[in-house]
């Protein structure tokens, strides 16, 4: 067999236009599907033609206060609370926290580059507007990231980290079974906002991946707390995360110099069941987060526990 013949073709395949793709036309779906499992080939033969310059992305990246406490409760998960008081509360069912370790983030980012360089055919989130420099990070999406050792890394971030902190500090138990990703590029130039709107999810984690000296201006993120009305400004920092609950309203600013990248990710319930009382726009009057129809008694072993159940086909987008 010829080799990385599968690499070869799929460089060679003609993806469909920006303009079929946010017009949901019927051939984009099928260039997709059709190509599935030519595509995840092609990353795997990348990978391995690239195996002795390229990083296997493992959760060292991460940063090491992080990491230690995720798995000392993974251990016992009676030391949860260390987990929780790395996150800094920035408004009810909103949190912040050093994600990524500033040292290593660099090669994770020229990882990305790598990915960006590979004229592998990759799908833009054109949920969001079709965001032009991202990509869709799960196995559900079409023409998702396949390389296998940034799948396995995906795996370890939403299983021992994120359902986790989502049931510690959320509790989105019984509605975090489904996994859903995709990375996000804002740029004055192409894609620079993001208007007012809630998640599809139960909780989202929003992942913050510019470097220290990648400056940008813009691009804030408000959050609106519906108990008091009052609206809460963030600003994305290097490596740093935000987790919130899915109905939790929130817009991006726009962006006027520099870039800013996000990894963002999102857990649901099974055929994309989210607790009752989300909502879908943005200041409406929605239930109380008192009346989520979530599991009560939640044990620290439950929370700290992965479901068995299987893998569906449903995707936001």
């Amino acid at each position: 067999m010829k080799k990385n013949k599968a690499l070869a073709q799929a460089r060679a395949l003609t993806l469909p236009s920006r303009e079929a793709s946010l017009k949901r036309e019927a051939s984009v779906s099928h260039f997709w599907n059709s190509n599935q499992k030519l595509l995840e080939d092609a990353w795997a033969e990348w990978e391995i033609e690239n195996k002795d310059i390229l990083l296997i992305p493992d959760e060292t990246l991460l940063d090491p206060r992080l990491r230690q406490a995720i798995n000392d409760a993974w251990e016992n998960p009676e030391k949860e609370n260390a987990v929780a008081d790395l996150w800094e509360e920035i408004i009810p069912d909103v949190y912040s926290v050093q994600f990524f370790d500033l040292e290593r983030l660099v090669e994770f980012r020229n990882y990305l580059e790598a990915v960006a360089n590979s004229q592998i055919p990759k799908r833009a989130p054109y949920g969001i507007q079709l965001n032009r420099y991202g990509i869709m990070l799960d196995p559900r999406s079409e023409g998702h990231l396949a390389a296998p050792n940034f799948q396995a890394f995906y795996n370890d971030i939403m299983n021992r980290y994120m359902r986790p902190i989502a049931r510690l500090l959320l509790g989105t138990y019984g509605y975090d079974n489904q996994t859903f990703g995709f990375s996000i590029q804002y740029n004055p130039d192409k894609d620079k906002d993001l208007q007012p709107h809630t998640d599809a999810s139960a909780a989202t984690l929003n992942i913050n991946i510019n470097l220290p000296d990648e400056e940008f201006i813009g691009s804030q993120v408000d959050f609106y707390d519906k108990a008091t009305g009052q609206t809460v400004q963030t600003i994305f920092e290097p490596g740093k995360a935000i987790i919130h609950r899915g109905n939790v309203p929130h817009v991006t600013h726009p962006i006027t110099s520099g870039q800013r990248s996000n990894l963002v990710v999102w857990l649901y319930g099974d055929h994309m069941k989210i607790p009752r009382g989300s909502t879908n726009s943005y200041g409406s009057s929605a239930d109380s987060i008192s009346k989520f129809d979530v599991p009560e008694n939640i044990t620290a072993r439950q929370r700290w526990s992965v479901p068995d159940g299987p893998k569906d086909s449903f995707a936001p987008f």
